[in-house]
């Protein structure tokens, strides 16, 4: 039995979600299962175990993707498992199981800024009927995706009809293991009356489903004594933006354009919550990330973010500033009670229960019997 796993995808020098999911997947499977990752360029091994099993393949979007199975074949492949849904599957003998991570881009179409206009163009077209993803699909042996809420959404759309596993995002040991970095007493109301904001925080992209917008509106000091750190990397454009909309909202931003592991932690150390207004999302990895240091979160009120945040979150209407900013005062006058919450809930994400799971897939369908794999 011969397993590869697809680490095309991840990012080297700027992590995100995708790339979190496959190298804490990969780094955990490997210690289950003899698996094989396939990289396109060197660097991504610095983010995968030291001496781990790889070969050197084709960037996923290079035109010898076509060629990809017919090379794999050759290699042996029993089945390969990728992190996405676009790893190439055409004349495969091996069997395939592809990613899912959300529908978000079939209700928020805007492709990142960072696409040329060729690019943006396609992505748009792609996501205006689920008819090319179905096609897409077609060619997988099962499906994994990341929350039980994204499950449901594929199996309403009908993107998929065969076994759809539900492999959960989890948070790396490095942050929920690293010592404390902070002597701060974060209690709910420790600032209330005083002087110093509390500071919260919010980490991911400045996509528009995000609504940084409402982040900024809803944290006013007309609202609260807060300051809003955003800490992931933003292009000048969008900061400048931003950065206009909190002077006329008389909101304290921090803009951190980034921070390594270390930083990172120290900021979730140090602050009081970890606040999202999110339209859409497949799962939220910063929630857990931040629970595992005991960091509370606010977040908007979506299916997703109450299966993964359960009773350790505040929830409040999306796009209302008003009511993200009395969900920041209730989760304020509450932080010891929510903060216990928040270790509770870290507990049940771990990226090698997930590992396991996943194993267990794989396992299973590389028994099946060959005739099973799509050779088209």
């Amino acid at each position: 039995m011969s397993i590869f796993f697809d680490a095309r995808f991840i990012r080297v020098g700027h992590t995100d979600g995708v790339s979190r999911f496959a190298v804490n997947l990969f780094r955990e499977l490997s210690k289950i299962l003899p698996v094989t990752a396939i990289v396109s360029n060197e660097a991504q091994l610095e983010e995968l175990p030291e001496g781990c099993d790889h070969i050197l393949e084709c960037p996923v979007d290079s035109p010898r993707e076509l060629g990809f199975a017919k090379r794999m074949n050759a290699r042996g492949a029993s089945l390969i498992f990728s992190p996405m849904q676009t790893t190439g599957g055409i004349g495969r003998k091996f069997k395939l199981v592809l990613t899912i991570h959300d529908l978000i881009y079939y209700r928020h179409r805007t492709p990142p800024r960072e696409f040329n206009p060729l690019v943006r163009l396609l992505w748009r077209a792609y996501h205006l009927s689920f008819l090319p993803q179905r096609l897409l699909l077609r060619k997988a042996d099962a499906l994994v995706t990341v929350s039980e809420t994204s499950k449901r959404e594929i199996v309403s759309a009908r993107l998929y009809r065969g076994p759809i596993e539900v492999i959960p995002n989890a948070v790396d040991e490095r942050i929920r293991l690293a010592p404390a970095t902070s002597s701060l007493i974060r209690e709910g109301a420790t600032n209330e009356n005083g002087d110093q904001p509390s500071k919260v925080i919010y980490m991911g992209s400045f996509m528009p489903y995000k609504d940084v917008e409402t982040l900024i509106r809803g944290c006013s000091k007309r609202l609260n004594n807060v300051e809003l750190h955003l800490v992931s990397p933003i292009d000048e454009r969008r900061r400048n933006e931003l950065a206009t909309l909190a002077l006329s909202e008389t909101t304290v931003v921090v803009f951190h354009n980034g921070v390594t592991d270390e930083q990172y932690v120290e900021l979730l150390d140090s602050s009081t919550l970890l606040v999202t207004a999110s339209k859409a999302e497949g799962f939220c990895i910063p929630l857990v990330e931040g629970f595992a240091r005991g960091v509370p979160a606010v977040c908007s009120d979506l299916p997703v973010l109450r299966e993964v945040g359960a009773d350790a979150a505040e929830y409040f209407e999306p796009g209302n500033p008003q009511a993200l900013g009395a969900a920041i005062r209730r989760a304020r006058g509450t932080r010891e009670n929510m903060s216990s919450k928040a270790f509770e809930r870290a507990e049940a994400f771990s990226w090698s229960s997930s590992a396991q799971k996943l194993a267990d897939l794989l396992v299973g369908l590389a028994m099946l019997p060959e005739d099973s794999a799509d050779s088209r």
